[in-house]
C-alpha cells in the first residue's frame, strides 16, 4: 500500500497542490448525481472537501492516519463538514449506502492483485445506494513509457516545490516495470541542497490495461456505462492519458 509514501501528508501537499480539472469533473458529476458521496483513498481531502463544501454529505475513507489527519485539519480550517474513516478499500463496510461513490488520482491502482481490485468492487457494490454511480480514475498505460521505466534515478522538474520549512525541495525517481506482476516498483527521493535524501519512499502502482477494465469490474458485480479519455469528456482512445470510468451496478 506504499505507506510509507503517504506518512508525510503535508510534503505530499506541497508537492500535489490539487485543484484543476479533476477536481472540477467531480463536482460537476456529484452535482449532477446529488445526494451522498463516498471517496475511497481520500487522502488529504483534495477533491472531497470541495463536494463537501458544496452540500454534499460526505465521507472519506483512507489506509492512511497521517493522510487523513491532515484532510481533517484542512476540513476544520475551511469550516467543512466531512465524515473521516480509516479503513482498507480492499475490504470495507460503513454500514450505509451512498449515491456517488468515487475513487481519484490512481488510488486504485495500489491493489496490485486482481483478487484485491474485485474485493474492492464488491465492497463498492455493497454500498452503492439505488440509481447510484462508482466513478475513478486511472493513467492508460503507455507500453513505450513502461519499457523506459528502467530503474535509474531521474529528476522530476515539474514535482519540485518549495517547503517553507526547508526551502526548495528537489524530487527524483527511480522506476523499473515488473511486466509479469503489471507494477512498476519506484523510489521517490525527496532532497535539498543541505539536506539530500531526506525522505526516501518507495511507491509500487499497478497498470489496469483498458481490455481487462471491464471483466474485472464484471467480477465485481458492476458494469462499465462510459470511460472518458480526459477530463473534458472526451471519448477513450488509444492514446488517450487516462481511463475515466463511470460505472453502476451489473
Amino acid at each position: 500500500m506504499s505507506e510509507a509514501f503517504y506518512s508525510q501528508a503535508r510534503l505530499y501537499d506541497l508537492m500535489f497542490p490539487g485543484g484543476g480539472p479533476a477536481v472540477d469533473f467531480y463536482r460537476a458529476d456529484a452535482d449532477r448525481r446529488g445526494g451522498s458521496v463516498l471517496e475511497l483513498g481520500c487522502g488529504t481531502g483534495h477533491k472531497l472537501i470541495p463536494l463537501a463544501s458544496d452540500g454534499h454529505p460526505c465521507v472519506g475513507l483512507d489506509f492512511s492516519s497521517d493522510m487523513l489527519a491532515e484532510a481533517r485539519r484542512k476540513a476544520d480550517e475551511r469550516g467543512v463538514a466531512v465524515e473521516w474513516a480509516r479503513g482498507d478499500m480492499r475490504a470495507f463496510d460503513l454500514g450505509r449506502a451512498f449515491d456517488y461513490v468515487f475513487i481519484t488520482a490512481n488510488s486504485l491502482l495500489h491493489l496490485h492483485e486482481a483478487e484485491d481490485l474485485v474485493s474492492c468492487f464488491r465492497s463498492v457494490r455493497r454500498h452503492l445506494a439505488p440509481g447510484a454511480r462508482f466513478v475513478f480514475d486511472v493513467f492508460n498505460p503507455s507500453v513505450r513509457l513502461l519499457a523506459e521505466a528502467d530503474g535509474v534515478r531521474r529528476t522530476r522538474e515539474s514535482l519540485s516545490f518549495v517547503d517553507p520549512e526547508r526551502g526548495r525541495v528537489s524530487v527524483d525517481v527511480a522506476e523499473a516495470y515488473d511486466a509479469s506482476a503489471q507494477v512498476t516498483r519506484g523510489t521517490w527521493h525527496l532532497s535539498t541542497d543541505s539536506e539530500p535524501d531526506f525522505v526516501v519512499a518507495p511507491l509500487e502502482l499497478r497498470s489496469i490495461f483498458p481490455q481487462e477494465l471491464p471483466l474485472l469490474l464484471a467480477l465485481g458485480g458492476l458494469r462499465l456505462v462510459e470511460r472518458f479519455g480526459d477530463w473534458s469528456g472526451r471519448p477513450f482512445a488509444e492514446d488517450a492519458p487516462l481511463q475515466l470510468c463511470v460505472c453502476e451496478p451489473a
